[in-house]
């Protein structure tokens, strides 16, 4: 197909995209699951040298998550505390305040949550309008959807990935049990609504080749007239995906908790932020482990939903940086026996640690005794749920 996309490519590749004008509001969209932590952390890291090039990193951390869930009118992260729409209106005022010749970058998958064309319309107006311009980074959805399935269960999911994958691929109107997932990820659509708000000519949309490691930095420098070099991979262990065995761990956590009754508050500080912050910063993948593999009819369905993603993509007229064909592309099925995924001893006793650390983490002052049943008269579901509710009110005092 001999579209604008493909001559994109070969400007890309060549290297001879011309930066965005100054003054530009870049507003990177994500969606999830495509390289959206590597360019935030490059950015961050490099945000001193930014101004030297006309250039504002306004977030003052690495992901202003918070300020974008309150753009965007979205809850936070299960358990967690609601964002503040201060936070957005900081956000912006630092944008403003960097004057019209500066061109400020803001990073968040979260936009891709943006729920609807008036949201989207308020986020840009609020940022100035004319000025922004809206970047969308694409991958393949069969490399996409592992990644997506642990995130979910990080948050509390609890079916297992290929019973997910038939919700998803295969059960209209698939939107159980997650329906973020189509809303991130019918990147046509997503495209077709920020084009609604800004027009085609202030879209760019750069396929992210997995080949080339550095691609995706090399095109943000170009984008933004900066150096190349400058961006750089910082590894953030926090951010990995969890290997097969992790996941299932926790998934069979998830089961236990919410068949319990156990609050989101406390799963959000002892699961989330406690066992599994503790679990990736702690124990790195090795090759031996089983890493989450997708099976070979939800690869082709994927790769027709990308097709006709692509096709959809070029006649809304938008900047497409590399090849589209990419995200229709099958990968040829993998010929070895996968191994019974087992956590190791070491694993687990780092995620058992991380929810300790983050339980003793806030001091637990001394109650008064309560009268009640013993304990050999309550079972083990109503003791659960009792506990878990007076550890959660021990650490809220803390």
């Amino acid at each position: 197909m001999e579209t604008d996309c493909t001559r994109d490519e070969g400007r890309a590749n060549d290297g001879v995209i011309a930066p965005l004008p100054a003054g530009t509001r870049l507003l990177h969209i994500g969606p999830h699951k495509t390289g959206t932590t590597s360019i935030q952390g490059a950015l961050f890291a490099a945000k001193d040298r930014l101004g030297e090039h006309g250039v504002l990193w306004p977030a003052t951390t690495r992901h202003p998550m918070e300020a974008v869930l309150a753009a965007c009118a979205r809850p936070g992260m299960m358990g967690d505390a609601g964002p503040s729409e201060k936070q957005w209106t900081q956000l912006v005022d630092r944008v403003d305040g960097a004057g019209p010749h500066t061109t400020s970058v803001i990073s968040s998958e979260f936009f891709a949550d943006a729920p609807d064309d008036a949201t989207i319309a308020r986020i840009v107006e609020q940022l100035g309008g004319d000025p922004v311009h809206v970047l969308v980074t694409l991958r393949p959805l069969a490399r996409i959807m592992p990644s997506q399935w642990q995130q979910y269960v990080q948050n509390g999911l609890r079916m297992g990935y290929e019973e997910w994958l038939e919700h998803m691929l295969r059960k209209a109107p698939y939107e159980k049990p997650n329906p973020s997932f189509w809303h991130r990820h019918r990147h046509d659509r997503l495209i077709e609504r920020w084009v609604r708000a800004v027009g085609a000519e202030r879209v760019t949309v750069v396929v992210v080749d997995d080949r080339a490691r550095d691609g995706l930095m090399r095109t943000f420098e170009r984008l933004l007239g900066l150096p190349k070099g400058l961006l750089q991979e910082v590894p953030d262990t926090a951010n990995r995906s969890l290997t097969l065995a992790e996941t299932e761990m926790l998934r069979n956590l998830n089961k236990e908790f919410r068949g319990n009754g156990l609050p989101d508050e406390l799963y959000s500080r002892l699961v989330r932020h406690g066992a599994v912050m503790h679990m990736k910063n702690a124990c790195s993948p090795t090759p031996h482990d089983v890493r989450i593999s997708t099976p070979q009819w939800a690869v082709e369905a994927a790769a027709e939903i990308g097709a006709e993603m692509a096709q959809r993509i070029g006649a809304t007229g938008v900047r497409v940086l590399g090849d589209p064909a990419l995200l229709s592309a099958v990968p040829k099925p993998g010929t070895e026996t996968l191994a019974e995924p087992r956590i190791a001893p070491e694993v687990a006793a780092q995620a058992l640690y991380g929810a300790l650390a983050a339980a003793a983490d806030a001091p637990i002052r001394n109650t008064a005794p309560v009268k009640s049943r013993t304990v050999h008269q309550t079972s083990s579901r109503e003791l659960v749920k009792v506990l878990g509710h007076r550890c959660l009110k021990r650490l809220r005092r803390g």
